[in-house]
């Protein structure tokens, strides 16, 4: 049986060492969120429904750089924001029959602050 021990020994240390690795790894996903998608829940579900498809899941853009949403709200103010959506431009079709006035003021508002 004292054959077994040093083996024991290493298999346990292995172990702890292993489950520290794990905590630490855990606990570093912990922090704040880097998710360009953070904001109010019924605002990212909307863009998540309507928007995804051409934006990316990250605003990120899926169609060429025009799509890139990340930083919009550096380069458009919250009134073009708003008309981009509601009357749509270049390749982007309008929302005004899609989606209301509200909707279209929460994703504007939410956008406008992506700076």
């Amino acid at each position: 049986m004292n054959n077994y021990m040093p083996f024991l020994f290493i298999r346990r240390s292995f172990l702890y060492a292993f489950m520290v690795t794990i905590l630490v790894i855990s606990l570093s996903a912990c922090g704040e969120s880097t998710s360009k998608l953070d904001g109010p829940a019924e605002t990212v579900s909307l863009y998540k429904a309507r928007c995804i498809a051409c934006h990316g899941n990250d605003l990120q853009g899926k169609m060429g750089p025009s799509t890139n949403l990340q930083h919009v709200g550096k380069q458009l103010s919250l009134e073009l924001i708003t008309k981009q959506i509601h009357d749509g431009g270049a390749v982007m079709p309008a929302f005004a029959t899609k989606l209301t006035p509200s909707q279209i003021k929460q994703l504007a508002e939410w956008l406008a602050s992506k700076k």
